[in-house]
């Protein structure tokens, strides 16, 4: 496998056509790709952290990691992340797993769990913006590196 650029708009298709429970993302800083036989394998994007409460300016989040199952693809891709992320000045990568997600690809890669995020699992709909939520709504475990 190999590192390969990748754009939103590409990494957003890969997403909305591989990933189990979430939508492809509205904007990125960057994306980056795993590829095999010149073909894209995993995508990772990484974005500006979504609680306001950690974008701090020196944190971004990995959006979204999504694979066709090719073995090592999510920790090459976690991998490659920190490493761009790094690169770029940021201190820190964050992401989040559902509890009944392992982790190992994460571990592997040298991420590290956190621990549970404060709160379950919030839908974004509210009585002023009313929003139908697709994704699931269940406690979230917290991973970085730094």
């Amino acid at each position: 496998m190999a590192v390969t650029p990748i754009n939103l708009d590409e990494a957003n298709a890969f997403v909305e056509q591989h990933h189990r429970h979430h939508k492809p993302v509205p904007g990125a800083k960057f994306c980056v790709a795993v590829s095999k036989d010149d073909e894209v394998r995993g995508v990772a994007i990484v974005g500006r952290p979504v609680s306001r409460h950690i974008d701090d300016g020196w944190t971004l989040e990995v959006n979204r990691c999504c694979t066709d199952g090719t073995r090592n693809a999510c920790s090459m891709l976690y991998a490659t992340a920190w490493k761009a992320a790094k690169a770029m000045g940021y201190t820190s990568l964050i992401t989040y797993t559902m509890q009944s997600e392992g982790g190992a690809s994460l571990r592997g890669a040298g991420w590290r769990c956190v621990g549970k995020t404060s709160t379950a699992g919030r839908g974004w709909n509210t009585p002023s913006r009313p929003r139908v939520d697709t994704h699931p709504l269940q406690q979230k475990l917290k991973w970085e590196v730094c």
